[in-house]
């Protein structure tokens, strides 16, 4: 399947709608609203801004990673676009990066994320207790951590 989405820095006017986007019942059972966008990349279908996504790498070379997390607006949920964008992502980060191998660690609950991420190949390594706060009702909840090694076929 060919890139269907565009990755760009989130641009002047991208905050509004990412904040509309973060803000949905759907998106905010996921995701607590930063406090900025910088860093993070604007995703872009059919010249629509839809989401965003963000990387952090660990540049140690004992222990050299990359991570990603992604959020998209509910409109576009279930139409393999995240899946499009984590692999765009992916890509990137393998080819242009160097990076050997990556992460990302979905609530244990998100199943339409877990389902996206296999999609692209990547692989439940275990979960980690506790792992993050719900902003919305302070309960602590689980995750998953998948891998995704560069030499893996997707």
């Amino acid at each position: 399947m060919g890139d269907r989405v565009v990755l760009r820095p989130v641009a002047d006017g991208d905050a509004e709608v990412l904040d509309r986007i973060v803000r949905e019942p759907e998106v905010a059972a996921w995701w607590s609203p930063p406090d900025d966008y910088e860093g993070m990349l604007a995703v872009v279908f059919e010249d629509i801004v839809i989401g965003a996504v963000q990387f952090d790498e660990e540049t140690d070379l004992e222990y050299r990673r990359a991570s990603i997390d992604i959020f998209l607006t509910a409109q576009r949920h279930g139409q393999g676009l995240g899946a499009d964008t984590v692999r765009t992502l992916s890509r990137w980060l393998v080819q242009e990066r160097g990076h050997h191998r990556l992460t990302i660690d979905p609530a244990t609950a998100n199943a339409a994320a877990i389902r996206s991420y296999s999609k692209v190949g990547f692989k439940p390594v275990g979960i980690t207790r506790a792992y993050e706060r719900d902003h919305r009702t302070g309960a602590w909840r689980d995750g998953l951590l998948m891998d995704l090694l560069a030499d893996e076929p997707a």
